[in-house]
């Protein structure tokens, strides 16, 4: 019997990417908010163009699973800085003026 490796490769990549995206996106909202959603725009589309012209599998999987998830964070930024307003993560004091209403 052969074994494959493909999917449990990409299924464990996916999922430790999506593990360090969400304290990437913890730490960007509370040191500088969401000013640089863009950042994670232009990432994700460069990324997910890669993805396009890698031909291993693997790798072309990987890219593409970084680019939704740098595209996904956008959102994510944008969330994260209600839940911080609802007093579920704690504020950066240096930017207390940016939740306020």
């Amino acid at each position: 019997m052969e074994l494959h490796y493909t999917g449990v490769i990409i299924a464990a990549s996916t999922f430790l990417i999506i593990g360090m995206f969400h304290p990437l996106v913890i730490k960007t909202e509370y040191h500088s908010g969401t000013r640089y959603w863009w950042v994670f725009l232009i990432l994700g589309i460069i990324t997910i163009g890669w993805a396009f012209m890698i031909e291993n599998v693997i790798l072309s999987a990987i890219m593409g699973v970084v680019g939704a998830s740098l595209l996904w964070s956008i959102g994510e930024l944008f969330a994260q800085k209600k839940r911080v307003k609802r007093g579920w993560f704690p504020m950066n004091p240096k930017r207390k003026h940016e939740y306020e209403d």
